[in-house]
């Protein structure tokens, strides 16, 4: 009970500002409104587990934790204070990367589709269109926000510049979304677009996110006693990097997909082309094999631990993770709320190609989520020409097809 207790007195030394005032120091409850004096010199606390029960409350150990954690080496106590941060935009290249973007878009799509490995034919039948104009096709139809006919257009303007060896059908587009062997293509392709910015990038973060589809699902409400109607969803899992918020590893599943399950697929296909210095994830990716897999590839893991965790024995990944949490909390907060910046990558593909999906079926779903991942990341390669000065090449150590 003492280790829950504590666990729950380091949750509210990390989100909550404290400090001493008129009477003590005011803690607020975390079961509802009001707040309770504590004095730590006294060791008393006016809730009622302490009053009750006479036992050191959480209240009073989070105290006790600020206390610690902003104790100088002088012995003064210093309380840190709530500042807001405010990001610096380098508007000139952002702006240059915004009135360049669709050329060089399709010019560094092309290039990455170059890249795109052709899966084995059949030995009859038609040949089947090149991996290259599929996974061009695909994404850039998703990139225009076009319905398939209306886009016929642009792929002709692309193929009339030698971007793309020819012009699909407008229906032969659709086929392509739907194809299962374009999905680990795109997953491919993802990899090879954030090879640039590998210089760039050492921190990492985990995360999932819901794309609405056309379809709807119906389940019995236990709570109002009726059946209920919900737009159903696919989820987009990925990990991406804190700093230019580029992809390097995505799955897409159905809604009812654990997150946890697919952390270290995410975490191998990254290390495999990145140093790894960081990675950070919320609550549900807690578990001992997710970080020991970070440990594993020379990282440290930044993942918060639960309400109902306890305080762990030994000397593996699991217990210096938890020392991290219980005792070097300023520096773990700092590390941990760069997760936020995955976060931010999803706003950004949301706000730019949609936040739904418009293909049918549980494929042509998987392949435009992804589609949507591998613009996002020529976006962001196209803003890193002009901020960081690069010039981008792909592939340039051997990736797994």
């Amino acid at each position: 009970m003492q280790e829950t207790r504590e666990i729950r007195a380091m949750a509210i030394a990390a989100t909550v500002q404290l400090a001493p005032g008129r009477g003590g120091w005011q803690v607020p409850s975390q079961s509802g409104a009001g707040t309770y004096v504590v004095d730590p010199e006294l060791g008393e606390c006016t809730c009622p587990d302490h009053e009750t029960r006479g036992v050191v409350c959480k209240h009073l150990l989070a105290v006790r934790f600020t206390i610690r954690r902003e104790r100088g080496k002088d012995g003064a106590v210093k309380y840190t204070r709530e500042v807001e941060v405010k990001y610096t935009q380098e508007w000139s290249a952002y702006n240059a990367a915004q009135v360049e973007e669709k050329d060089r878009f399709l010019e560094l799509l092309a290039a990455v589709c170059e890249h795109a490995p052709e899966p084995p034919r059949a030995k009859t039948g038609r040949p089947a269109t090149p991996m290259p104009v599929q996974a061009f096709s695909t994404t850039y139809k998703v990139y225009s926000g076009f319905s398939s006919r209306r886009f016929s257009s642009d792929l002709r303007e692309a193929h009339r510049r030698g971007l793309v060896s020819h012009v699909a059908h407008f229906n032969s587009v659709s086929h392509y979304m739907a194809d299962p062997k374009l999905t680990p293509v795109l997953q491919h392709l993802i990899a090879v677009s954030a090879l640039p910015l590998r210089a760039f990038e050492e921190d990492f973060a985990v995360d999932s996110t819901g794309f609405s589809t056309s379809r709807f699902v119906r389940w019995y409400s236990k709570k109002w006693g009726k059946e209920t109607d919900n737009r159903e969803w696919v989820k987009l899992h990925a990990m991406t990097g804190v700093s230019t918020n580029v992809v390097t590893a995505a799955e897409v599943t159905g809604w009812t997909a654990a997150d946890t399950n697919y952390f270290r697929p995410l975490l191998a296909t990254t290390a495999e082309h990145f140093d790894m210095a960081e990675v950070s994830a919320d609550k549900a990716y807690l578990s001992h094999a997710n970080v020991d897999a970070v440990e594993k590839y020379g990282a440290t893991p930044f993942i918060p631990f639960k309400s109902n965790s306890k305080a762990p024995t030994g000397d593996g990944g699991w217990e210096r993770m938890y020392h991290r949490f219980a005792y070097e909390r300023e520096a773990f907060l700092a590390s941990y709320h760069k997760r936020s910046n995955v976060e931010s990558t999803f706003s950004s593909i949301k706000a730019k190609f949609g936040d739904s999906l418009l293909a049918r079926s549980d494929v042509g779903q998987m392949n435009e989520a992804l589609c949507k991942v591998l613009a996002h990341n020529i976006v962001c390669v196209i803003h890193a020409m002009h901020e960081l000065g690069i010039e981008p090449t792909f592939a340039a150590t051997p990736l797994s097809a």
